[in-house]
């Protein structure tokens, strides 16, 4: 059963035992530590990689719909780098970021496009970098942190391009290199030679990223790279790190808070787009 009500249960705030009918947890302070006998299913949702997956799972199914939301579109040919790439309408439909939506007052394509995307090579591309880097971010901060760094990074990185006046985005390369700011945060705060390590692959990775961006193909937004480099060095500059202290209750709440803000966004989407608001 998902609800316990009695007997000893890990803290969700500080993994301490207690109990699940405590009015606070006697280590950490946390009231209510047993959230109703859901202290285990909340806990439950932050093991090791599970947003990884999650995000990865997102990112394939979205852009398996904007393929078949528009297939006769998707499948017209437009060159090798750009095989299977969904219509811009049906982008729109699910949230695509830019000035145009902005100005249309769509605010939640700041956080809907980053799991949208533009062709088969993008997405791709876009996937091995996140299953290369979430990891280690998880491992680093948590894997409620590492949600709230790729959300945050994400969406600086549409507030960029929007501020940069570009008019059509997608992608969730702002919040990869939100990804890459957070591990050259991490390195930099953890000090020491594994610290320096971290610091200098993560950097150097940033660096390649930046360049291949600037001189690669086109259509590239650059823009949203570097306000997502950003925005993830600065959460991971603000937020603990998992050897310091182990993610607080706020931070998982926030976290939910923040998966519960990306489903709204998506039906906001929707129901505007197919609308054609």
């Amino acid at each position: 059963m998902l609800r316990k009500t009695s007997g000893a249960i890990l803290c969700p705030s500080c993994g301490r035992l207690t109990n699940a009918d405590a009015p606070q947890c006697l280590v950490c302070g946390q009231r209510r530590p047993g959230l109703w006998g859901f202290a285990g299913a909340f806990r439950g949702l932050f093991r090791a990689r599970r947003f990884t997956d999650v995000i990865t799972a997102v990112c394939v199914v979205l852009y398996v719909l904007t393929l078949l939301i528009d297939p006769l579109d998707a499948m017209r040919p437009r060159g090798p780098f750009s095989l299977l790439a969904p219509s811009q309408w049906a982008l729109d439909v699910f949230g695509m970021a830019g000035v145009y939506a902005w100005h249309r007052g769509h605010w939640w394509t700041l956080i809907t496009a980053m799991y949208l995307h533009g062709d088969l090579l993008h997405i791709l591309f876009n996937v091995l970098w996140i299953r290369q880097l979430g990891p280690a971010v998880e491992d680093a901060f948590g894997p409620a942190r590492f949600f709230i760094i790729f959300t945050v990074a994400g969406a600086a990185g549409f507030a960029a391009s929007i501020a940069a006046g570009i008019p059509f985005t997608i992608g969730a390369s702002g919040s990869i290199f939100g990804l890459l700011g957070a591990m050259v945060a991490f390195g930099r705060r953890r000090g020491g030679t594994f610290g320096s390590m971290v610091l200098r692959h993560y950097g150097q990775w940033a660096l390649i990223l930046f360049v291949l961006g600037l001189f690669g193909m086109s259509g590239v937004n650059n823009v949203a790279h570097a306000g997502g480099f950003v925005g993830g060095l600065l959460t991971g500059l603000v937020v603990a790190f998992s050897e310091r202290r182990g993610e607080s209750f706020v931070e998982r709440v926030l976290a939910i808070a923040l998966v519960v803000l990306t489903a709204v966004a998506f039906g906001l989407a929707l129901v505007t787009g197919l609308a054609g608001g």
